[in-house]
């Protein structure tokens, strides 16, 4: 096994092992998602490819590699522990209606086994495949590719569809089996059923092919996908851990100089007593910097993407406290993100100052915040002075009211002599917990965006919209975030204040104006520089592909995009803004419909 790997050597070995199988390396998209009302983040290297596994035509053609900025706050009790991430490096390649399962498992099993790559040792390394049931078939095909692969059966398990299965992201659309590949760490089994999925750590999973090959109808049943894709994904750092036989993944050279940042700065040294305080404030830090510094980068705010960021902060603050670090620090920290970082995702050390500024502002807002809760705090003190005890309904309103922790309450509680009940605070925060959870399953769940004609309309009215804000506003004005579901768009970009009603009027009629005309939305394919050339807008400081699609309406809007879009103007009606309104410093956001 190659034990010395760097994460660079690693990114590297990968995409140049896809690009001699005939795939075309194409950069990671942003971490804020365009076009996808189904996630907040981009939680997988698939999100930016969506038209694609749906049928449109790739410039770069029908195989594809890159690595992926990914977020996910789903598992974010779980940082701290060896493997789980909320920011990560997603190593991808995909299959856009051209191999399937057989290729994508020989391609896996020899990235991981051969010596030449990873050399991972064989019997490290086992598989699961989906077991079947009445919607499909036992995947015997995934099967016997492994076995054809010489592993042997007992490092295969069939698993129910709850392991393996992918999508579809909503009711209804692509989806399929998957056969997922895991580490074996030679850690004692946690009981007689333990195998590949079990949440003890003896396994850890490091790659997912997933196979779309089915498509789900409204009436639940399902058919064949005319388009059979492969969408696979592994994790940097897992397999990073693995590959340099370390425990976790805060072992490698990724978190090392973070960390010796973070011993600095507490005066403490990283050790078994203060692990999970480090390791999180060591993997929030490098998920902040990266979703600050994004190209289209978000502020700390109570809504969306901003409110994540926000909780990211306040949750690294409080575990600096935990940790005896009463100032601000999270700025430096960051700093050490963006100087490890700065080759490989450039974007980070050009935002440098935003992301330092937004940090500091952050930090200033929860000690005032802390401040506010103290006050509470003592107040309750008084109202108690017989009982010597706090309620759990009084810690509770503590933490989810004032975002005072209950660490904090807890410590000054015993400071004064005074009880607090933490087994009631505990039931009522893991009742809010599952409240929240089940609300934000849906808001969190990733996969393919809503491809409906009502979609595609409002997506190519967002072309015209920023089209037009340019003319009124300043040819400056950029997007900085976009959101669409059927009813509406919502489309920001970045202007420091409040447009004027006769702003958006006009902003309105040159929407309706280019709509009247009956404009053919024409696409064409090109280099970047082409592109420019040609004066279309597009992220240019993104590393794109060799070529990439280019949307243009005339004299009204000209972009590197995606798709999917109308093919007339004249097919989506009257535009009509709905609201306008800050969305974070120096962004504003739009809400618009089509009737």
């Amino acid at each position: 096994m190659k034990s010395n790997l760097t994460a660079n050597e690693l990114r590297n070995m990968y995409l140049d092992f896809f690009r001699q199988k005939g795939h075309k390396v194409i950069s990671g998209a942003s971490l804020i998602p365009e076009n996808d009302p189904t996630v907040l983040f981009t939680t997988a290297g698939m999100h930016p490819l969506v038209p694609y596994l749906l049928g449109e035509k790739h410039p770069e053609g029908k195989r594809i590699t890159n690595v992926q900025k990914c977020v996910r706050t789903g598992d974010i009790e779980s940082v701290g522990d060896a493997t789980h991430c909320t920011f990560f490096e997603m190593l991808g390649n995909w299959s856009f209606g051209d191999y399937f399962k057989e290729e994508a498992i020989k391609y896996s099993w020899e990235f991981l086994s051969s010596d030449k790559y990873l050399g991972i040792p064989k019997e490290r390394l086992f598989f699961t495949v989906f077991e079947g049931d009445e919607d499909a078939p036992k995947d015997m095909q995934s099967y016997n590719v492994w076995r054809e692969l010489e592993v042997e059966d007992s490092h295969i398990y069939f698993l129910p569809k709850e392991d393996n299965w992918w999508g579809p992201a909503g009711l209804t659309g692509p989806c399929g089996p998957d056969t997922e590949m895991f580490y074996d760490t030679l850690k004692l089994n946690c009981s007689d059923y333990c195998r590949p999925g079990c949440s003890c750590g003896k396994y850890v999973e490091i790659w997912n092919n997933v196979f779309m090959e089915y498509n789900k109808l409204p009436d639940g049943t399902f058919e064949p996908l005319k388009q059979y894709n492969v969408d696979t994904g592994m994790g940097l750092e897992r397999i990073l851990a693995i590959s340099n036989n370390v425990g976790s993944i805060y072992e490698t050279e990724l978190y090392k100089n973070i960390i010796a940042k973070i011993e600095k700065i507490s005066g403490q040294k990283y050790n078994e007593i203060n692990k999970k305080e480090f390791r999180v404030v060591a993997e929030h830090c490098r998920a902040i910097t990266f979703i600050l510094g994004d190209e289209r980068g978000i502020s700390p705010s109570n809504a969306d993407q901003g409110y994540v960021l926000r909780r990211l902060i306040r949750r690294t603050v409080r575990y600096l406290k935990k940790l005896g670090v009463m100032r601000s620090a999270v700025s430096d920290i960051a700093s050490i993100v963006i100087e490890d970082y700065a080759n490989t995702y450039p974007e980070l050390e050009k935002n440098k100052e935003f992301i330092i500024g937004e940090i500091s502002k952050e930090e200033q807002a929860f000690n005032k915040t802390i401040n506010q809760g103290i006050k509470e705090f003592n107040k309750i003190v008084n109202k108690i002075m017989e009982s010597k005890k706090i309620s759990s309904e009084d810690a509770f309103r503590l933490y989810d009211t004032f975002g005072f922790p209950i660490e904090f309450t807890m410590e000054m509680g015993e400071e004064q002599g005074i009880e607090v009940d933490y087994v009631g605070f505990e039931k009522k925060y893991k009742e809010h917990q599952e409240l929240s959870r089940t609300g934000s399953e849906q808001k969190f769940k990733g996969g393919l965006a809503d491809n409906s004609v009502g979609t595609m309309k409002l997506h190519t009215a967002t072309h015209l919209l920023q089209g037009a804000l340019r003319k009124v506003l300043r040819a400056d004005v950029s997007q900085r975030g976009s959101n669409i579901t059927t009813e509406r768009l919502r489309f920001d970009f970045s202007f420091e204040r409040k447009l004027t009603s006769d702003e958006l009027k006009k902003v309105e009629c040159i929407v309706n104006d280019a709509i009247l005309q009956g404009i053919e939305v024409k696409c064409e394919e090109m280099t970047v520089t082409e592109a420019k050339e040609a004066g279309a807008i597009g992220l240019f400081d993104s590393k794109y592909g060799d070529k990439v699609k280019v949307y243009s309406i005339k004299d009204y809007s000209k972009e590197i995009c995606g798709g999917p879009h109308a093919s007339n103007t004249k097919e989506l009606g009257v535009f009509e803004i709905m609201k306008e309104e800050s969305s974070s410093t120096g962004v504003r956001r739009i809400k618009a419909r089509l009737r």
